[in-house]
């Protein structure tokens, strides 16, 4: 009996080895605080969301096991098949709602825009690890290049969500590689005058008979509905007011678990995707929203404390890119829920219900424990 123990305890520290413990036990938690409200907001389906957090961490494990050498090999191959396979998704894709966002492959039907969420900053960790020592500002010019060739592609779908976070994910390499102050300031600058202008003259540019150059008139409605959500109540400023709604009668303590009404009276639209965190502010109110808070600042801190461990350049870009996607995913969710930010279809991190989100944020969390695991191998 005591051999069988020994056995089965070798066993279980065999097969959790190549986990991180505290980065696992972050992401077991959020999921757990998901859970609980996906019972409340869509119970019937929790059987589904079961075999998508098991299909995800296969994938994390699978890809905590996957050296940083071998990650950085295929890097460039698959930042190529991304790109080829959004090129083809432009000429041959399929439309649904408007957007042509799908590639129908015979066998099934992908979406390669999630594929560069994780190719892109391997592309340009790889690039810069390849011109490590020997960086020129010309250099940052040919990465940004990388960048905007798939984001460009992904934002003519459209798909502006997906968008924002491939390019943040890119943008985050080339910072943590050494982008100079000189040339991120001056367009943080136009982007903080743009949006005072937007806000300022919104009566005026709202008028339905403006166009906005490099926009869609969708685009152009979300951004005004974000200014002024009672100029359109039952359109385009619903899914807003009902959230704002749901967020401020939630109160400090929340109404308690399944008590939601705007959820449960069917006012609240999407309420198990992206909108899911306004169903845990209105039962679990402001401290709800605070334990998550806190629980993605360690997954944050804890990504950030193996990007600043890292052995190799690689290795540190991908790591600290990674990381603060995780931010830029939760940000911008609980932004366009609160009416900060206009409505783009990100979900929450680990909390939203969706498969292929739910795998590629779990992907990305391996990768993290793969270069924490590798990061006493020099050269890895």
């Amino acid at each position: 009996m005591t051999d069988f123990r020994f056995s089965l305890r070798k066993w279980l520290m065999g097969l959790l080895s190549p986990l991180d413990g505290p980065l696992a036990l972050i992401v077991l938690a959020i999921l757990g605080f998901s859970t609980v409200v996906m019972v409340s907001a869509s119970p019937e389906r929790l059987d589904t969301l079961a075999m998508n957090i098991g299909v995800a961490f296969v994938v994390m494990w699978t890809a905590a096991r996957i050296p940083p050498q071998r990650m950085m090999s295929v890097a460039l191959p698959l930042y190529v098949l991304g790109v080829l396979l959004l090129i083809g998704v432009a000429l041959f894709g399929d439309v649904s709602k408007g957007a042509r966002r799908w590639l129908n492959i015979g066998v099934a039907r992908i979406q390669p825009s999630e594929l560069m969420k994780i190719a892109m900053p391997l592309m340009l960790a790889w690039y810069f690890q390849s011109r490590e020592g020997m960086l020129r500002v010309r250099d940052f010019f040919v990465a940004a290049a990388l960048l905007l060739v798939p984001v460009g592609l992904i934002a003519k779908q459209p798909d502006l969500g997906t968008a924002i976070l491939v390019a943040a994910a890119g943008f985050y390499v080339l910072f943590f590689a050494g982008l100079t102050w000189r040339l991120i300031l001056p367009v943080a600058l136009v982007g903080i005058v743009g949006i005072g202008a937007i806000v300022a003259m919104g009566d005026t540019i709202c008028q339905p008979d403006v166009v906005w150059p490099g926009l869609r008139d969708y685009q152009k409605h979300r951004v005004c509905t974000l200014l002024d959500p009672t100029s359109d109540p039952l359109g385009k400023g619903f899914h807003i007011i009902q959230s704002t709604i749901a967020i401020g009668s939630g109160g400090v303590m929340g109404k308690g678990w399944g008590r939601g009404t705007q959820t449960h009276l069917d006012f609240l639209p999407e309420r198990h995707t992206d909108f899911i965190f306004a169903v845990l502010t209105e039962e679990f109110g402001l401290a709800g929203a605070l334990l998550l808070a806190v629980l993605y600042i360690l997954l944050i801190f804890r990504g950030l404390f193996i990007a600043a461990g890292a052995p190799t350049l690689f290795s540190r870009l991908l790591a600290g890119a990674l990381t603060l996607i995780f931010f830029t995913y939760a940000f911008v969710n609980m932004g366009m829920v609160s009416g900060i930010l206009p409505v783009v279809g990100v979900p929450l991190p680990f909390v939203s219900y969706g498969g292929t989100a739910l795998v590629t944020l779990c992907l990305g969390v391996g990768m993290l424990m793969s270069i924490q695991r590798h990061r006493r191998r020099v050269g890895t």
